[in-house]
């Protein structure tokens, strides 16, 4: 096949795969600011320029639209404990949470969708269900591994310690969409790894 040929036939491709990316950026928007049940796919289409039929042919409803929403919010705030070459597990979840400040609409994205899926039959239910017993099993690892090192205070519990970091991440979020100037995720979670974590290995 000549280069002429093979850019043709990738042409219609990267068209559609430019307007996929398009919708789930408006539907992006739209749901970090209104919510899933109070945007509609005419709504998303709208901002999308272009009909609602339309944008069904690049999602089949709006349960897809909304994983597909969902895979974007995963892909732009990365992984919840990055790997940092090294860096102690509450560097690299201080520095997360820092990071997520500077995204656009992470925040308010994760947090209007993430209350919304508390109802039954919410299309993104599965998700944070899944994703919370993630970060559970993930986190409560991390302070099991600090206490194995000796660097867990006495009497702290894992599996309470990663509970209670998500519980403070996301309870701060919500503030700083409210105080975005005087709020701040990593500061808090900073102050309370350090009310459990030693910093030279003498905990239990």
């Amino acid at each position: 096949m000549s280069p002429t040929e093979s850019a043709r036939r990738r042409g219609p491709y990267a068209k559609t795969a430019a307007r996929r990316e398009q919708i789930v950026d408006e539907a992006y928007r739209l749901f970090a600011t209104r919510g899933y049940h109070a945007s509609s796919l005419r709504d998303v289409a709208a901002a999308s320029g272009m009909s609602q039929s339309n944008l069904l042919h690049h999602f089949g409803s709006k349960e897809e639209l909304l994983l597909a929403v969902l895979a974007r919010r995963d892909a732009l705030g990365g992984s919840d404990v990055p790997s940092g070459k090294g860096d102690p597990f509450d560097e690299r979840i201080v520095a997360r949470a820092e990071a997520n400040e500077s995204i656009p609409g992470l925040i308010a994205l994760y947090s209007v969708l993430s209350a919304e899926a508390t109802t039954a039959g919410h299309p993104g239910r599965d998700y944070f269900l899944g994703r919370y017993q993630r970060l559970q099993d993930d986190y409560q690892a991390e302070f099991e591994a600090l206490r194995q090192a000796g660097r867990l205070r006495a009497g702290v519990d894992p599996a309470v310690a990663a509970a209670s970091v998500v519980a403070l991440w996301e309870g701060i979020q919500l503030r700083w969409l409210y105080e975005p100037e005087g709020i701040h995720a990593g500061e808090a979670l900073r102050s309370y790894l350090d009310l459990v974590i030693e910093e030279n290995g003498a905990g239990a």
